[in-house]
């Protein structure tokens, strides 16, 4: 298809409702059970809070609601993740629209995206990472809309307090680009005093800490638990010296191997490797402060607190990459090169599905080829010997116990891990190698 201004959004639309169908098709034809992320979601969602051991409570919430609706169908949860990549899609192109005023630049800002591992062959899996998306693409957007419109809307200050606490609720590390964006404003008011300080700010962070108040008590009330959680994972406790350089020094060769596909598309649609940073540039200054800046803290908290920084933590972080680079190359780009941008950019898009389609049909000792509904079955039949009660309580870690709770008809209430007291407040229960089943 050539692209021209007349057809670009239904070349989007095209290129997102393939993506789409792709990324929830080949997952459900080539894996047994549902990842490991998203079977723990789901354990969480049988039992909802506001909070878990181990992260807030959005993207179980999420999960639990298409449950209610669908039950246990596996290309459910496969879709739902691909809905939460295309919004963020939707919102990049959007803002990208806007940034450059050029429907074919924005599209390249999407589609040079694509080709991050992120956004292809690691969103089957709903997970924590997947459900900050579109809430993170929300909020730049509507930042956007503040920073960049002469009158700040009540809505728009309204809309940015909902999305961020919303990706707060997802995951803590939303908190790099609030921070990020934060520190732009604090700068243009108050060092380079070039906006004036307006009380409809005030309404963003109040409805942001409103949304959040319910989670805060939880948080207090079981004692910061996945804060906890989060800077175990990082290693901190067993942190040297050495590891304020290693780590931070294997986190930037981490993100440059993660987006050698996308620096191949910008090589295949460029000139020459040539750009100059204007500071003075309203745009290119949002641009840095959404897609530089929270990097760049990233990196010094792993710098200062010699911790790790895992890969799949920095899934929302890229998601403007496109827009940035597309504007800093804009008056390199060459429409005669587009056509090899685009067979690029098409061998990267079903590179990555049929990479993915390989690795779960050859591999067969990965957690997609669990046998979970089979075993819920051979516990159902042993439960249905002993008792007459319905099993509605599950004991046990978030794999094993979740895949009953998801797989077992009667969607049994995952309680946590295995405890004495637990047992003793059933009425039957039946313990099966690292799982407990139960009746109230």
């Amino acid at each position: 298809m050539t692209i021209n201004n007349k057809n670009i959004n239904n070349v989007f639309y095209i290129f997102v409702i393939a993506h789409l169908i792709f990324w929830t098709l080949i997952p459900s034809l080539t894996n047994h059970n549902l990842p490991l992320d998203t079977i723990e979601a789901l354990a969480w969602g049988s039992n909802l809070d506001w909070g878990f051991n181990k992260h807030p409570p959005m993207s179980a919430f999420v999960p639990e609601v298409l449950y209610q609706i669908f039950g246990p169908q596996d290309w459910v949860y496969y879709l739902l993740s691909q809905i939460f990549v295309i919004i963020s899609f939707y919102y990049v192109f959007k803002f990208s629209n806007e940034i450059f005023n050029n429907k074919l630049l924005g599209l390249i800002s999407v589609l040079l995206i694509e080709a991050i591992y992120f956004y292809n062959f690691t969103t089957p899996e709903f997970n924590v990472n997947v459900c900050q998306l579109p809430f993170w693409s929300l909020t730049v957007y509507y930042s956007w809309k503040i920073y960049s419109n002469k009158e700040i809307k009540f809505l728009d200050c309204f809309l940015v307090g909902l999305f961020a606490a919303f990706g707060f609720l997802s995951k803590y590390l939303f908190i790099y680009l609030l921070a990020s964006i934060d520190l732009l404003f604090v700068y243009l008011i108050f060092f380079k005093k070039e906006r004036k300080f307006d009380f409809k700010y005030l309404i963003t962070i109040e409805v942001f800490l409103v949304v959040l108040v319910p989670h805060f008590i939880w948080l207090y009330n079981n004692d910061f638990i996945t804060i906890t959680y989060g800077l175990d994972r990082t290693g901190l406790e067993q942190s040297i010296l050495f590891d304020h350089i290693k780590y931070p020094l294997i986190f930037l060769l981490k993100q440059l191997g993660i987006l050698i596909p996308f620096f191949i598309l910008i090589w295949l649609l460029v000139k020459k490797i040539s750009f100059k940073i204007n500071f003075k540039d309203k745009n290119l200054l949002f641009l840095i402060a959404i897609n530089i800046l929270p990097i760049i803290l990233m990196l010094l908290t792993s710098f200062f607190m010699g911790s790790k920084i895992r890969t799949m933590w920095m899934t929302p972080f890229y998601l403007f990459f496109g827009s940035l680079f597309v504007y800093l190359f804009q008056a390199q780009i060459n429409l005669k090169k587009l056509k090899a941008f685009m067979i690029g950019f098409v061998f990267f898009f079903f590179l990555s599905p049929v990479l993915y389609a390989y690795v779960s049909i050859s591999n067969d000792d990965k957690r997609t080829d669990y046998m979970g509904k089979e075993i819920a079955v051979k516990t159902q039949y042993a439960w249905d010997q002993q008792f007459n009660s319905t099993i509605n309580v599950v004991l046990g870690d978030e794999w094993n116990a979740g895949n009953l709770s998801y797989h077992l008809k009667s969607r049994p209430v995952w309680e946590g891990f295995i405890e004495r007291e637990k047992l003793d407040q059933l009425k039957d229960y039946m313990c099966l190698d690292s799982v407990c089943v139960g009746s109230r």
